[in-house]
């Protein structure tokens, strides 16, 4: 049995806490002010806030950056559900006039509004505000861009693939024989399909800027074939209307930014970012992760695309963790895909190897994926 992500953990028992802490914070305005009732539950709701928020920082010993930053936000979104509560009850001040100052006081004020005066002059060249430090930039777990495809290893000139599948006809099949990473950007309505010869380019994949498209990566990854190697990462972004069967990934899937598409893989974890009407065939050693998603689905890689190693290892598909759902209700951005809505194992099979003269359109339908508007 394997042990359980400490990230996977703490999602959850973060969720737990904020369930509690937001039901203490509605059940506010019901309590008395007679003898301090209201001001000891506030007390006690912002004591629980400030250990959840301790909670956070002794997990960023093992939480992405990101990820913390999701926390930090829930966290700070608590304290001002509080201080509005706090508002509703509160009796504003009464307009009160106030006393004229004497010359003391005047001379003070002076003061004060000449020091206003200051603040608003600008520094002299090379002076530092100790006070007011510069920002620093808050990381983002997004896909950088991609290097060009003119710079290789060691000197040696890499061979522009994306230029070579855009000019060939029919279905592309780049061996990627001369490349260490595996990297897709820029097409419009194209079947490629990777061969086995690709699998020495499987330490990382990258596939960008995709329309209409429909990419096989299965036969270089599966490591039961000849020469196949898994992905060591994969990240899939900006892609509409298509079908991504991404294969097989020993560390994390990155998706981000996809749409009205179906992407088929097998990995160790997989996390999603800002993706709406996608279909997801998993198998999934962790519990999938999605944040800022809507109408994303989930169904079972077909038995026919895993490993004998996979199959007897648990799928995680159906457990998904939604980063932007921390409430006690089941979120509403994602769904399991009804068994006979599922694209069927051998359709999969003969889209996917079309003989000569089918349509991209016609293979895109056939694996649920309709006309991308705009066409």
């Amino acid at each position: 049995m394997t042990s359980e992500d400490p990230k996977d953990r703490f999602y959850r028992q973060f969720k737990i806490s904020v369930a509690s802490i937001e039901e203490q914070i509605s059940s506010l305005p019901s309590f008395s002010s007679v003898g301090g009732e209201r001001q000891y539950a506030v007390e006690h709701v912002l004591s629980s806030i400030s250990r959840l928020s301790n909670d956070v920082a002794d997990a960023s010993a093992f939480l992405p950056a990101y990820d913390q930053r999701t926390y930090s936000d829930k966290v700070k979104e608590l304290r001002d559900e509080v201080a509005k509560a706090q508002a509703q009850f509160t009796p504003k001040a009464r307009f009160q006039f106030k006393r004229r100052p004497t010359d003391g006081a005047g001379a003070g004020a002076g003061t004060s509004a000449g020091a206003r005066l200051d603040s608003r002059r600008p520094n002299p060249v090379g002076r530092v505000d100790a006070a007011a430090p510069p920002a620093e930039p808050k990381a983002r777990d997004t896909l950088g861009s991609l290097p060009t495809a003119a710079t290789g290893t060691a000197g040696v000139v890499a061979k522009n693939y994306n230029a070579e599948i855009a000019s060939g006809s029919g279905v592309r099949k780049p061996s990627f024989s001369a490349a260490r990473d595996i990297a897709l950007s820029d097409h419009q309505r194209m079947h490629i399909t990777l061969p086995v010869s690709a699998a020495r380019a499987t330490s990382a994949g990258t596939l960008t800027n995709l329309d209409r498209c429909v990419v096989d990566m299965s036969a270089p990854t599966t490591s039961g074939s000849a020469h196949g190697a898994p992905f060591a990462s994969l990240a899939l972004k900006d892609i509409a209307g298509s079908v991504i069967v991404a294969g097989h990934v020993d560390g994390p899937v990155h998706v981000t930014n996809v749409r009205d598409s179906a992407i088929m893989v097998a990995a160790r974890q997989v996390r999603i970012h800002d993706c709406d009407n996608v279909v997801f065939y998993l198998h999934c050693a962790s519990r999938p992760i999605i944040e800022g998603c809507k109408g994303v689905r989930f169904g079972k890689t077909p038995e026919g695309y895993l490993t004998e190693q996979e199959k007897k290892t648990p799928n995680l598909y159906d457990q998904v963790d939604d980063f932007k759902w921390l409430k006690a209700t089941e979120s509403p951005n994602w769904s399991l895909l009804p068994e006979p809505e599922a694209i069927p194992e051998s359709v999969w099979k003969k889209a996917l190897a079309p003989g000569p003269g089918v349509v991209i359109e016609d293979t895109l339908h056939a694996l649920g994926v309709g006309k991308s508007s705009g066409a």
